[in-house]
């Protein structure tokens, strides 16, 4: 048995239900390639090995990829045991790819980070993290839980929150309640801005979200005496559209 270790944020599922449930929740044809992140013990592994797709699981942990190897002979050549988040897809995958995963909390945000700068061939995620991180990434402009992920994820994904797993389904359980959220590519193949600066800004005026955005970006832009309506509201009033709008009247100024 795998010992799970608290400094990479291992709570292994162990129940089979819940596993299930989340594999069912990826939509996936036959011939598609999936990315698991972090398998652990495999629970969620065994039920995608039974669908007609190309699984790679990739898993940092030594002991853990021993134990999968061991149980699944068929994952010797599958497994990447590498770090998610300093990995090289395209060394290990040319075409489009979903990806699913329990992630590990302490790095959860990291984790879509990464899969924003593969989004054009990401087509869709379903993973297990955080609740409150759950419920913050599908939460609509207005909400106090919408941030900077929530923005940015919006703007490729549409985004559901699927169920809640309570601690008990997990070895050793965690202290907080986890949830399942499912993202599927929308068809903005790019923004109507510059994409570089639509990150920078979402990212600067929420880091001082109490703010009014024309206090919260002046480090971006410093002439900030207009009377363009957005600049008078706080960041969290914005949707995609109004950060777009923002965004291309931050680059006209400039």
């Amino acid at each position: 048995m795998v010992r799970p270790k608290k400094h990479l944020g291992q709570h292994f599922l162990t129940d089979h239900s819940i596993a299930l449930r989340i594999v069912d929740s990826l939509h996936v044809n036959s011939g598609d390639t999936v990315l698991e992140i972090g398998p652990g013990t495999g629970i969620l592994t065994r039920y995608l090995l039974e669908k007609e797709i190309r699984l790679i699981p990739v898993e940092i942990d030594s002991d853990s990829v021993s134990y999968l190897k061991h149980n699944w002979p068929v994952l010797e050549d599958m497994i990447l045991e590498k770090d998610f988040l300093k990995i090289n897809i395209d060394e290990h995958i040319t075409s489009s790819f979903h990806i699913i995963g329990n992630f590990p909390y302490n790095i959860s945000s990291q984790i879509f980070f990464h899969v924003l700068d593969y989004r054009q061939r990401v087509p869709s995620v379903v993973c297990m993290i955080q609740k409150e991180v759950a419920h913050r990434i599908a939460s609509p402009p207005g909400s106090k839980e919408y941030g900077i992920l929530s923005v940015l994820l919006q703007a490729y994904y549409n985004i559901e929150f699927l169920f809640s797993v309570k601690p008990g389904s997990f070895f050793p359980p965690p202290k907080v309640t986890s949830g399942v959220i499912r993202l599927t590519r929308n068809k903005t193949v790019a923004l109507p801005c510059d994409e570089i600066l639509f990150r920078k800004l979402v990212k600067t005026a929420f880091n001082q979200r109490r703010k009014m955005i024309r206090n919260s970006i002046k480090s971006i832009l410093l002439n900030l005496d207009s009377d363009f309506e957005l600049l008078s509201k706080r960041p969290e009033q914005l949707g995609v559209p109004e950060f777009i709008e923002l965004t291309n009247w931050v680059e006209s100024q400039q």
